[in-house]
């Protein structure tokens, strides 16, 4: 052996032993394997479909849910608008029926003195 083969020897042992390598660890294709991924891909990509109709069917409800509530929020802010103008009006009267209590039983108490005093007198001159 010349010292230039010597020293390829071992280059080319461990490149043998690279490809011995790469061969035992690349897959082996069974027959039909490759319609069998397809067909498993295929399944994938329909189940990962149905699951975006899904996704996109709930989004929706979940959208309309949302202007739903949204209107009756801003109908319900109405309302309460209107009924705190409504409690606003019935305060007034509130107070202007007791304004009147007041000074109605002023009134009957002072119509009642009159009587009192009335009675009080002596008997006419």
């Amino acid at each position: 052996m010349t010292p230039l083969r010597a020293r390829r020897w071992p280059a080319s042992i461990a490149l043998l032993c690279l490809v011995a390598a790469a061969l035992a660890q690349a897959p082996v294709e069974e027959p039909g394997g490759r319609e069998a991924a397809i067909r498993r891909s295929q399944q994938q990509a329909g189940a990962a479909y149905r699951e975006l109709r899904q996704a996109q069917h709930e989004a929706k409800l979940a959208e309309q849910d949302y202007l739903n509530l949204q209107e009756a929020h801003r109908a319900a802010l109405r309302q309460a608008e209107e009924l705190g103008r409504q409690l606003a009006a019935a305060k007034k009267a509130l107070e202007a029926a007791r304004e009147r209590e007041a000074r109605a039983r002023k009134s009957y108490d002072e119509a009642l003195d009159a009587v009192d005093r009335a009675f009080r007198k002596p008997p006419g001159k």
